[in-house]
């Protein structure tokens, strides 16, 4: 009897529609978490009240990157995303530079919501008579999270779609009942006024909004999972933008509504991530107050769980093409889960929680707060750089798409983008709440920039040492090469990238992405 393959180099295909891939998008940009904690802060930090209409703004500018990142999703269908996108539309090298830099991007944004879980999980346990530590908090969502990572992508989606309804149905109460109880009896649209928008401090609100959305671009890396990818793809990704922006625009103005326009800054700065629940409580049994703590906790897991799925895939398909070591591009051969990528973000994820429990740092500043603003800047400077990689593209493959796709839409968002990156790295210290001086002020920038070049040099290296894997680059979701290089290897049941045994023909370059 012949034994079954225990490995396989394909992800689970043909498992994802529109909706679940929608939840992974929207649940990676975690719209409860955003709304209780992100909204607030921007009223409290920033100390102007545009926070409505900068939310709406971002949707907007991220809405028009969409165009042109979707559009090329309908001719590379890569579980790499970014990397592989970059690759198509500029070269390898800068492909991989991109590899190097989403990887460390995506885990820390992924890492760095342990902390915030661990401290709102305490809180929650705490107000029910149990007293625990935060740490062991995380640990217990690191284990469901590393459980579901292997498992069937198909349940993970079904887990979020059911956690992502009952945190959109409770914002939408929330928003409701603060928007039914106006501060002096009277409903105010001034803070949606686009007025506001003329004042200085709206490039440092647009930073920290535009950290709201992060996770939406996650829907593309899920591409090779889903049915139709071509059109499920693209929708998903367009609703994830507009039900994220939506959302966060109707509840910032809802607050500002409940407290006035005139008080908002002042209570949000007072009440803190608290602000919601103040404002709401008066008016609403205790027990829905208590559903919202908890939906809060469960919105954090379900960011949690869709970043994890992300990071994997990211790995997984730079192990297929031959970046990373090949045991990174096995899948599960039941689940079609990308098993070694899922555990090794496992394992960074928990080591980086043990260090926190033996630091006196507080988990919500060093390690939430400082993680994902720091991964969000690496995932801001992925989708700057895809903007300018879709407009190469498209004007080395004309015809593909209409000039509003391929070329205007991606142009405009290159340079709104560019606007709100420099922004990003002029005030990172600021965000970060570091002193003048403070090396923290230019650090990651510059390890970004290092990462990149490491990526660039190891890309290089590949082109030299192993020519098929370096043709592999980005190349993989069809599973062939792109060069017209033989493959000299013979068929072996274990087939992993980098050693393809694949009896398709391979493609010659231009022929690469057509389908």
């Amino acid at each position: 009897m012949i034994e079954p393959d225990l490995i396989s180099r394909a992800l689970a295909s043909n498992r994802l529609g529109v909706p679940s891939v929608v939840f992974f998008g929207v649940a990676g940009a975690a719209p409860l978490t955003v709304v209780i904690g992100g909204i607030s802060t921007v009223y409290a930090v920033i100390g102007q009240t545009a926070a409505p209409v900068v939310y709406l703004v971002v949707a907007a500018i991220l809405s028009i990157f969409t165009v042109g990142f979707v559009a090329m999703s309908r001719h590379i269908v890569n579980s790499g995303a970014f990397y592989s996108y970059i690759s198509h539309g500029f070269n390898r090298e800068l492909g991989v530079a991109a590899a190097f830099v989403a990887l460390p991007a995506y885990a820390m944004m992924q890492i760095g919501l342990f902390g915030l879980f661990g401290v709102v999980a305490a809180g929650v346990l705490e107000a029910f008579g149990l007293a625990t530590s935060w740490v062991v908090c995380a640990l217990v969502a690191w284990a469901l999270v590393s459980i579901l990572g292997i498992l069937w992508v198909d349940l993970s989606g079904k887990v979020l779609g059911a956690l992502l309804a009952a945190e959109i149905a409770v914002v939408l109460v929330y928003d409701f009942i603060m928007v039914a109880n106006p501060a002096g009896g009277t409903v105010t649209f001034d803070t949606l006024s686009p007025a506001q928008l003329l004042t200085p401090e709206v490039a440092a609100m647009m930073v920290l909004a535009i950290a709201g959305f992060v996770g939406f671009e996650a829907t593309v890396v899920l591409s090779e999972e889903a049915k139709d990818p071509k059109r499920t793809v693209a929708r998903a990704t367009h609703f994830s933008v507009i039900v994220a922006g939506l959302l966060l625009g109707a509840s910032a103005w809802a607050m500002s509504v409940a407290t006035g326009p005139d008080r908002i800054v002042a209570v949000a700065s007072e009440e803190k991530t608290d602000l919601v629940f103040t404002l709401i409580a008066p008016h609403v049994p205790e027990v829905l107050v208590s559903i919202g703590y908890l939906l809060f906790m469960t919105s954090i897991f379900a960011a949690l769980l869709a970043f994890h799925a992300a990071v994997a895939r990211y790995q997984f398909a730079l192990g297929r093409e031959g970046v990373l070591p090949n045991i990174w591009g096995y899948t599960h051969p039941r689940t079609g889960a990308p098993v070694v990528g899922s555990i090794a973000q496992s394992v960074l994820a928990l080591a980086v929680i043990v260090f926190y429990s033996f630091l006196d740092a507080d988990p919500l500043v060093y390690l939430f707060a400082w993680l994902t603003t720091i991964g969000g800047l690496g995932v801001l400077i992925l989708m700057w750089s895809a903007s300018a990689a879709v407009v190469a593209f498209f004007l080395r493959n004309p015809g593909r798409e209409n000039v509003w796709r391929a070329m205007v839409a991606p142009i405009v968002a290159f340079f709104l983008l560019s606007i709100v990156l420099d922004a990003t790295v002029i005030g990172l210290g600021d965000i970060l709440q570091v002193p003048e001086g403070s090396p923290f002020r230019w650090i990651f920038p510059v390890a970004y920039v290092v990462c990149a070049v490491l990526g660039a040099l190891w890309a290089m290296t590949m082109k030299r040492v192993w020519p098929h894997n370096y043709a592999m680059i980005g190349r993989g979701g069809g599973g062939r090469a792109a060069l017209d290089i033989p493959d000299l290897s013979k068929p072996h049941s274990h087939s992993v990238a980098g050693t393809s045994h694949s009896t398709q023909p391979i493609r010659p370059i231009d022929q690469v992405g057509k389908r």
